[in-house]
């Protein structure tokens, strides 16, 4: 039981670090025109929209430059460098 716990925190932790990735290569991409009309472009924005519209929400451009990935950025290390390694002891230290 304990292995597979730690083996969904690793695929979880994981999973948040491509899609820091993701949100580089997106983010890279707003900076050469025209690539987001790309197929690549258009996938990467399905993927990675719906999260950083939460943080644009709250963050507006300044000067015409969204800060919303780096902040989306910094929420994803959090959770994956913290919040997943503080369950992953929580649970280490009662059933380990």
């Amino acid at each position: 039981m304990l292995t597979i716990f730690m083996w969904i925190i690793r695929i979880l932790m994981q999973i948040l670090y491509i899609y820091s990735i993701l949100i580089v290569i997106y983010t890279l991409l707003t900076w050469i025109p025209r690539t987001l009309q790309t197929k690549l472009g258009q996938i990467l924005a399905r993927i990675v929209e719906p999260y950083l519209n939460l943080f644009q929400r709250f963050i507006p451009p300044i000067a015409g430059i969204s800060f919303a990935p780096i902040i989306a950025l910094l929420v994803i290390y959090f959770v994956n460098n913290y919040v997943l390694v503080w369950i992953a002891n929580i649970v280490l230290h009662f059933f380990g």
